[in-house]
């Protein structure tokens, strides 16, 4: 099966918007995907949404809890320090590699510019599900 980290970006947009990003999560909510997440990137997702959507702390807590059920949680041993611009981008990176993650799924600019950490492919959602490592699970 094949195992991916999804940004936080991918999260919000699919809670906010839903689009390519829901696509990815109902992938992991279907069994279809195997997703990971890590404690950095739940408080991520729990300060970003009050913070920037106005939703409340409960409303946010709750869509944590949501994502817990369908994903992997790990916890990183390694500290990266990849990408200086954005400094917390590399809690994605750290969360991929504890995972053994085959891609990143990212709608981040910094994170996508790198292309590829550690044979880990970072693509956007949309790249993902049009893409061949999706097409090679289906």
């Amino acid at each position: 099966m094949l195992r991916v980290v999804a940004d936080t970006n991918v999260y919000v947009s699919a809670l906010v918007f839903a689009g390519a990003p829901d696509e990815v999560l109902a992938l992991a909510r279907s069994g279809e995907i195997e997703l990971f997440v890590s404690p950095p990137i739940l408080q991520e997702l729990r300060s970003v949404l009050p913070r920037k959507f106005g939703w409340s702390a409960a409303d946010a807590k709750r869509a944590v809890a949501n994502v817990q059920g369908f994903a992997t949680l790990v916890h990183p041993a390694e500290h990266l320090d990849v990408i200086t611009e954005d400094e917390p981008d590399n809690r994605v990176l750290e969360c991929a590699v504890a995972a053994g993650a085959t891609v990143i799924v990212s709608g981040d600019g910094d994170l996508r510019r790198l292309k590829e950490i550690r044979g880990i492919r970072i693509v956007s959602p949309r790249e993902f599900l049009d893409g061949e490592l999706w097409l090679q699970v289906q």
